[in-house]
């Protein structure tokens, strides 16, 4: 079984990784951080852009494996990292969509009420989009 944690370094995406390694502790445990771009390049800006989201995401996938390594206690725990630059929600559906998952965690930022409405969350709309079953930890 291969299941996608996606990571953003919060406290709910900690728990979520915790959960995934004491859950499925014989799957393969695939860690997904996206990267968020800014909105509004312009076309001048573009590569200039470009090269450094690529040092970005080279830095968030080096501290991503020193993360989980410590998260989970242990040097070895099998998991891989991926990095991804984009939404997170589009990100993670998409992952999903093309590789060989077959569950996907996520944490939960605990929004409710009103705010929950206005704003949504990343976690509800992975939900809402996954082509897999979904698994959202408080």
């Amino acid at each position: 079984m291969n299941v996608l944690v996606a990571y953003d370094e919060s406290a709910p995406a900690q728990q979520a990784v915790k959960y995934a390694f004491e859950t499925y502790p014989d799957s393969e445990i695939i860690l997904l951080r996206v990267i968020e771009a800014a909105d509004g390049y312009t076309d001048a800006g573009i590569n200039l852009a470009r090269d450094a989201l690529t040092e970005r995401k080279e830095q968030a996938s080096e501290e991503l494996l020193e993360e989980v390594k410590a998260l989970a206690g242990s040097e070895d725990v099998d998991f891989r990292t991926e990095v991804a630059v984009g939404k997170p929600a589009r990100e993670v559906v998409a992952y999903a969509e093309e590789h060989a998952v077959d569950h996907v965690i996520v944490g939960n930022h605990g929004r409710e009420g009103v705010s929950r409405v206005l704003l949504g969350s990343v976690a509800e709309r992975i939900v809402r989009r996954a082509p897999v079953p979904v698994t959202v930890v408080r």
